[in-house]
């Protein structure tokens, strides 16, 4: 075995090439340089490299043709031209089939069949002739030049498809990552270890800052392949990243026992996550929350501080609007099932509740059912938010409300604890 074929396989079996594929690379590499170098711009060559001597063989591949008289070429070179620009004219590209009664010839891969009988004359039209070609001395030491760029290339693509596709099995996962910098767009670059990462602006919570050196949880959002390689966007404002945690967080979840039926988000300040059980021996909500709050705090903490009320999953669409929300005490709930709206009626001191911080409780919980959501006062029925009101108007609509009971901490988690858990005595009592 020559030299150059055992650097090839030393550095094949020491990083898990492919030896016969990095073997095709090198000879196709010494190919481009033979034509560069010594050869012309019309041969089209394949070099054979001997892995036992070191010899290199070189041949001019062309495919026989028929005669073509160069008056015919020109011609037809012409005549191709005229249709190219009709083409332009009617603002669309010429098609293959448009120039497929049209004579073509390619020097590069094609001998027309007089020449050809000159080399072998025993050739016939579409026969594939191999015309030997001279080997120079100096192109030894190219080879090894040429052997050694490729093993770099094809170790540098090596690394780069197994990073892709140990990062491809990680989407829709969360990875943990360390903020590096800010780019001049606004986006943020995350060291994942072997790769970077991209956190988009879309993808971004607006309160939370990204300083350098900042280690947080990502979802990966998508991989893709790009031009230098591996390309990782990645999330904090996806709703999936909400159900992710839940599953790492609570067993009772990542077993199935406890089912995530939908989740409605408002990156950064509140989630609210339908759960339910086919099982009567488990609480779905206290399962969630834990005791004392323990699952429930740990999740918050890992979405830096976002708020989350744990629904309880309804068929009954009324009774699900009602849980929905919460905290929120419902008076009752009243649906149009032909224009899938609900108006849920609420005393006076829970009106502000019901609808939330600029709308945001009732919005949610529009997202969480899939109903659109009327929040009605009893006794005013003029007094009407609806979740797809604009924000100003809802504000408009709260500021009419007393101070005490617009500021009601329709925001704190707590509020949504202590609801749910009224009607779960066992997890209250767990506390």
């Amino acid at each position: 075995m020559s030299e150059i074929s055992k650097s090839i396989q030393f550095i094949c079996d020491e990083k898990g090439l492919n030896y016969d594929v990095v073997l095709e690379a090198v000879e196709s590499a010494l190919g481009a340089a033979y034509r560069k170098d010594f050869g012309t711009r019309q041969g089209n060559y394949k070099v054979q490299f001997d892995v036992e001597t070191g010899d290199m063989k070189v041949w001019d591949i062309k495919e026989v043709v028929e005669d073509i008289e160069e008056s015919a070429l020109e011609a037809a070179q012409e005549e191709m031209q005229k249709r190219r620009e009709k083409a332009l004219n009617e603002g669309r590209e010429l098609s293959e089939e448009e120039v497929a009664d049209l004579p073509r010839f390619n020097p590069k891969t094609e001998l027309m069949l007089t020449p050809a009988r000159e080399v072998k004359k025993t050739v016939k039209v579409g026969d594939i002739l191999e015309i030997p070609q001279e080997v120079p001395g100096d192109f030894g030491r190219m080879a090894a030049q040429t052997a050694k760029q490729v093993i770099i290339q094809k170790l540098r693509e090596a690394e780069r498809d197994t990073v892709f596709a140990d990062f491809k099995s990680q989407e829709g996962k969360i990875v943990q990552g360390t903020v590096q910098r800010r780019d001049r767009t606004g986006m943020v670059i995350v060291d994942l270890g072997k790769i970077t990462g991209i956190l988009p602006q879309n993808e971004q919570i607006q309160r939370e800052m990204y300083r350098p050196g900042t280690r947080l949880r990502f979802y990966v959002v998508a991989v893709a392949l790009g031009m230098r390689g591996p390309e990782i966007v990645l999330s904090r404002t996806h709703k999936n990243m909400v159900s992710v945690i839940f599953e790492q967080e609570i067993p009772e979840i990542s077993a199935g026992d406890v089912v995530i039926r939908n989740i409605a988000r408002d990156p950064g300040n509140r989630s609210k996550v339908a759960v339910s059980t086919d099982d009567e021996s488990i609480d779905p909500i206290g399962s969630c929350i834990g005791q004392r709050g323990s699952r429930i705090n740990t999740i918050i903490q890992e979405l830096g501080g976002e708020k989350i009320d744990i629904i309880e999953y309804k068929e009954n669409a009324a009774e699900f609007i009602n849980k929905a929300l919460a905290p929120a005490k419902i008076s009752r709930v009243e649906i149009d099932e032909k224009e899938k709206k609900a108006n849920a009626y609420v005393v006076a001191d829970q009106f502000s509740l019901a609808i939330g911080r600029g709308g945001q409780n009732v919005r949610l919980a529009a997202e969480l059912t899939g109903w659109g959501i009327n929040v009605v006062e009893e006794g005013n029925e003029e007094k009407v938010v609806s979740d797809s009101d604009d924000p100003e108007v809802v504000q408009a609509t709260l500021e009419t409300v007393s101070e005490e009971v617009a500021e009601a901490p329709a925001e704190e988690v707590a509020a949504a604890v202590e609801e749910v858990t009224e009607e779960n005595p066992e997890e209250k009592q767990a506390e």
